[in-house]
């Protein structure tokens, strides 16, 4: 197992900027995973084989590692932008595997950002999770566009996601950004918030705040985790006919008041 302290890295860093590289396919369809799942690939050399949960900022993988043996049938990817901190992941699940033969082969992980490249690699309606645990909260107001849930990647997240299957899973230890993520999420059109029944019948919730390194950081230091999920959904649409086009208040029609 490789020892975290030789992987130390900065607690973030900034996505938006443009000092570092990534290689990245034109196309998802270039995209070759058989050197990250090596097993599942040789086992059915027919079966495509991509990524379908995804552990964004995955950090040093302690949610990845545990999803791995959660949801066995999926395919697990953690993404991570900081490269000694991806390094120590992959040797993490390397050793996993060699210690574990035949388990934790549908996880890996790969050094990504995930703000720029999600559709270089991933087709659409091709995930099943989008996993975001404690986030940099970027607090200064100049650094919300940095923030890896807006309106605007709100919206790629569900064109990756799968229509009524696809799920996106939230967390935070910092309440105002919490708040953000509601805030967001609720009012975008394709995310239903799950209810916490839902949510308690979910058994990757309770991976999402009991696995992650930085959540057993906050366990130890006694402060309040606060979590959401939402279910990606196809909005009811109205066909728009010649009887209805100039209904009020619809299509973009507004009653002027006679005064």
């Amino acid at each position: 197992m490789p020892q975290k302290k030789f992987y130390r890295s900065r607690a973030h860093c900034n996505p938006l900027s443009h000092n570092d590289t990534f290689d990245y396919p034109a196309h998802p369809s270039k995209m070759d995973w058989s050197s990250h799942y090596p097993e599942l690939i040789s086992s059915d050399p027919l079966k495509k084989i991509v990524p379908t949960v995804l552990d964004v900022g995955c950090g040093f993988g302690g949610l990845t590692i545990a999803l791995s043996t959660i949801l066995p049938e999926q395919v697990i990817l953690g993404l991570e932008i900081r490269a000694k901190v991806a390094e120590y992941v992959r040797l993490r699940i390397v050793a996993h595997r060699k210690e574990f033969p035949g388990k934790y082969q549908n996880a890996s992980v790969l050094r990504s950002n995930t703000m720029k490249f999600m559709p270089n690699f991933f087709e659409k309606s091709s995930l099943e999770k989008i996993f975001f645990c404690f986030p940099d909260p970027h607090f200064k107001k100049k650094n919300h566009p940095r923030r890896i849930i807006s309106e605007r990647l709100l919206s790629e997240y569900a064109y990756f996601l799968k229509p009524n299957v696809g799920r996106l899973y939230c967390i935070t230890d910092v309440e105002d950004l919490h708040n953000w993520h509601v805030k967001y999420c609720r009012a975008h059109p394709l995310f239903r918030e799950l209810t916490q029944e839902e949510m308690d019948q979910d058994p990757c919730v309770k991976a999402m705040y009991n696995e992650t390194e930085e959540g057993k950081k906050v366990e130890r230091a006694g402060t309040n985790k606060y979590y959401a999920v939402y279910q990606r959904i196809v909005p009811s649409a109205t066909l728009v006919t010649a009887d209805n086009f100039f209904d009020a208040d619809s299509h973009g029609v507004t009653t002027l008041n006679d005064s």
